[in-house]
């Protein structure tokens, strides 16, 4: 009696064991396994006679789309004569390489836009490590270019689906630690003028325009290709840590800042509701010794990584299960071995929606060192109270910027890159718009700033007190672009 009971007793344990498993491990498989059918490709929108960027919130009409059809001296004679037409035509230009700015930047109602994705040429100077390169290739092409020599990018954002002369214009910075933005690391551009004039720009030849164009967003020129550093490619070792996100920089000091041996640092904090931003995860990559080798096909493990990633919108299980696995995954990464190159290479499309019914918004806030911690508990405070759905906060070292006009680093900060997934209606963009304003606000009072790429939401009092020499700015834009020959729907905004 007493061991069959024994053996009753047994079985309903294990039941209950097996029960459990199904619970703990049943519904993550068919919750990612809908995930993964439900996210499937969507037809792309017809665009003829309109143009379009990342947000897709600012389809506009345009009166023309020149797309270059060489990147030789026929294609800059091309540009040149666009250019001294439009003086004609009273149409304006506006710039585009991929589009992956949010607010128009490089749109203009009823004007022409200038696509240069075709102005992709490059010639790597070997003795100086300087690489000329068509403003119009994309990073996915340089890259591969630059492996064949043994180098890589300097400066570049951490994905690689952008061109050169848009990241430029943008200013843009990645996450290579105790490094100035992208501007640092240009020698010298071409650029054709308003008046068709083509001229370099460098730190000595047109300073001026060289600080105005950094970070200008297209509204002084078409950029025709640049000079810019590049560096050694190297083998990396992953180390990651799971941390408080109130001691983010006590950590990132002891762990990344001061060690020589720091290649790439990033920094990501928790956005489930279970513990809402009181963790994060550091993952640095330590210089080692390795030989490098080439580039190749390797699996990265890309589709999963995309199915948990959009599994966590609008779903609070979803982000509580996407921050288990990633806190796990932590263990997995830690020694594990990368080019350089391999980790820039990386496109957006891993993780952007195929939605249609939504889309994918950017923001980014950049805050002094000392006051880090102060905009982690505001957002902490602020984002619960919103009807958003935030996707992912990343953090990212900026050191100050001595090269652009319109500067968004005046001191070591720190980019807080943050990921909304955004319904494509007017109450979603008036409440995103609504949180925009108070999120630059609790910046401003920190003495940080905000990222001007993205969406068209800071009041104009807003950018003024976020860019102080922005009132010069637009000055000197009808300076030097007296008939307007350039503009685009920041311009629009905020210039006229």
């Amino acid at each position: 009696m007493a061991a069959s009971l024994k053996l009753t007793t047994g079985k309903i344990i294990l039941s209950g064991v097996f029960i459990l498993l199904i619970i703990l491990i049943g519904r993550p498989i068919v919750f990612l396994t809908y995930t993964y059918f439900a996210d499937r490709e969507h037809k792309k929108e017809n665009l003829s006679g309109y143009s379009q960027d990342a947000s897709n919130l600012n389809k506009t009409k345009v009166d023309t789309l020149i797309q270059l059809s060489s990147a030789g001296d026929s294609a800059v004679m091309q540009i040149v004569g666009l250019v001294k037409q439009s003086a004609a035509t009273h149409k304006n230009i506006s710039i585009a390489g991929a589009q992956h700015s949010m607010g128009g930047h490089t749109i203009s109602a009823n004007g022409i836009v200038l696509d240069m994705k075709h102005f992709n040429y490059m010639r790597l100077d070997t003795l100086n490590d300087v690489l000329l390169v068509g403003a119009g290739a994309l990073w996915n092409q340089v890259i591969p270019y630059l492996d064949n020599y043994g180098k890589s990018v300097k400066i570049m954002q951490s994905n690689n689906s952008f061109s050169v002369g848009g990241s430029i214009s943008v200013n843009c910075h990645g996450w290579q630690p105790n490094s100035p933005p992208i501007a640092s690391s240009v020698r010298s551009f071409r650029l054709v003028k308003a008046d068709g004039e083509i001229v370099t720009c460098s730190r000595t030849e047109n300073q001026e325009l060289f600080s105005l164009v950094l970070g200008g967003y297209g509204l002084f020129g078409v950029i025709l290709d640049v000079r810019l550093e590049v560096t050694d490619n190297k083998i990396y070792s992953a180390k990651q840590y799971v941390i408080k996100s109130r001691d983010y920089i006590k950590e990132y000091d002891r762990l990344a800042a001061t060690n020589p041996n720091i290649g790439l640092v990033y920094g990501r904090i928790n956005v489930n509701s279970e513990h809402f931003m009181e963790e994060a995860i550091l993952a640095t990559y330590l210089t080692t010794a390795d030989p490098v080798v080439r580039l190749k096909q390797e699996n990265t493990f890309a589709t999963f990584r995309r199915i948990l990633f959009r599994a966590s919108a609008n779903s609070d299980y979803g982000k509580n299960l996407r921050w288990r696995i990633e806190k796990q995954a932590v263990k997995l990464m830690n020694d594990k071995k990368f080019s350089r190159n391999r980790l820039f290479s990386e496109g957006v499309e891993t993780f952007q929606t195929t939605d249609t019914g939504y889309t994918d918004i950017l923001h980014e806030y950049f805050i002094p060192k000392v006051r880090v911690s102060e905009f982690i508990e505001a957002l902490r405070k602020e984002l619960p109270g919103h009807k958003i759905d935030l996707l992912n906060i990343t953090l990212r070292n900026v050191m100050k910027d001595e090269d652009t006009y319109m500067n968004y680093a005046n001191e070591e900060v720190f980019g807080f890159v943050m990921l909304f997934n955004q319904k494509k209606d007017k109450a979603a963009e008036q409440e995103m718009q609504y949180l925009t304003q108070r999120l630059i606000d609790i910046a401003l009072t920190l003495k940080g700033t905000y990222y001007l790429p993205y969406r068209l939401h800071a009041s104009q009092e807003q950018l003024y007190r976020a860019y102080p020499k922005a009132r010069k700015f637009f000055s000197l834009k009808r300076k030097y672009d007296p008939d307007m020959r350039f503009s685009n729907q920041f311009f629009k905004t905020y210039g006229q």
